[in-house]
């Protein structure tokens, strides 16, 4: 359980939309002394200053302070350039991930903390917990009520040195709640909509904010069985499981034409830039069962909760994309031969798993619905 709310000042990171002005909220009611603050970070189509005078008239209308702080170029550096980068590798970044671990509960909890916070807290869709049976606090993050608005996915690099100073007050409502809460209160925000795909780019498409930074370059284009059916524009402007083929291409000379199914992106390789697609939703290529990560967060950094030793295995419950329903898999320790590869970990499902993408996450939790952390695809 949180500590009592007397005299704690709790920063809120405010973004202009519904789910931070109902945080705020919540917090003011419980009695805490409650600063509203809207992050300015980078933003293409200048969204952002409405987004600012939003949470502005929100913070007016409780009663409370509110500041802007400018992460402009901090996001640009650790967020942009990691998400143009990671493409130019060849692999499928999470700018979300990134987001939260470098701005939210990385500079703007640090800054809040140095500025007298007790506390930070976002509109973030996720439940915490603390234990109470032990001498230093143990802090747990489970899957919030609302599992179609569920953003744990999107936590997991979060560490206890972070979270003890963590709220998340909508954890346990429902999206239609929380819209309901709004309203009741006149917050000026309750009928604005949710803010959708990826926030910094605005109105233009993904592809053409990279190809500022990434030239197009000619490569084949494969079917499963190696056949040539047409050319891309770039490994980089392709993802595992899309769709909608940006490609000149024509149909495999195998198969009746007007029975085709649509193609899938089931692979590509940088190296040679080749894009392999598959036909069909239930192609075999689309399917993973293992994989192995990088750069693994467990949330409560104990013996207890990750695997140790060559033959250790831990029963969860994962997923390898946003909103990717939860399949039961085990965790262990990733093998070089017979030796543990240092900092690898291998997650292995019970049945295989569709678009699997490098450079995304897979998440863990436990049967309770505690995320147990986390980890990039490779």
């Amino acid at each position: 359980m949180i500590m009592s709310s007397k005299n704690k000042m709790v920063f809120v990171g405010m973004s202009g939309g519904v789910d931070s002005s109902v945080t705020a909220m919540l917090l003011k009611d419980q009695g805490y002394d409650v600063v509203g603050v809207f992050m300015r970070c980078y933003n293409l189509d200048g969204c952002a200053e409405q987004d600012a005078e939003d949470a502005r008239r929100v913070a007016e209308h409780l009663g409370i302070p509110f500041y802007v702080w400018d992460f402009e170029q901090e996001y640009k550096d650790r967020v942009v350039e990691y998400m143009i980068e990671g493409y130019r590798a060849g692999i499928t970044p999470n700018p979300d991930v990134m987001c939260n671990r470098e701005i939210k509960f990385g500079l703007f909890l640090e800054k809040a903390i140095a500025t007298g916070a007790d506390y930070v807290a976002t509109g973030h869709y996720v439940k915490i917990a603390q234990s109470e049976d032990q001498k230093t606090p143990v802090f747990s993050l489970f899957a919030a009520k609302d599992t179609t608005k569920d953003q744990s996915y999107f936590l997991w690099t979060l560490t206890q040195r972070q979270l003890q100073y963590c709220l998340f007050p909508i954890g346990g409502y429902l999206k239609s709640e929380v819209r309901a809460m709004a309203r009741n209160a006149g917050l000026p925000t309750a009928e604005k909509k949710d803010s959708q795909g990826i926030c910094f780019i605005g109105q233009i498409s993904l592809d053409d904010f990279l190809k500022r930074y990434i030239p197009e370059k000619r490569g084949a284009l494969l079917t499963t069985s190696g056949e040539k059916i047409g050319e891309h524009s770039g490994t980089e402007f392709y993802t595992i499981g899309e769709r909608h083929i940006k490609a000149d291409f024509k149909f495999p000379k195998t198969g009746n034409a007007t029975q085709r199914e649509p193609f899938y992106v089931s692979s590509k390789d940088a190296a040679t830039n080749t894009v392999v697609v598959a036909e069909g939703s239930e192609h075999p290529a689309l399917y993973r069962k293992e994989l192995e990560l990088i750069n693994v967060n467990f949330i409560k950094s104990s013996v207890e909760s990750k695997p140790t030793g060559r033959a250790a295995e831990r029963k969860a419950f994962a997923r390898v994309r946003y909103r990717a329903p939860l399949a039961a898999a085990e965790l262990s320790k990733a093998q070089i031969g017979t030796e543990s590869a240092d900092g690898r970990y291998k997650l292995v499902f019970e049945t295989p798993q569709k678009f699997v993408a490098p450079g995304q996450s897979a998440v863990w939790y436990g049967e309770d619905g505690e995320m147990l952390g986390g980890g990039v695809i490779v």
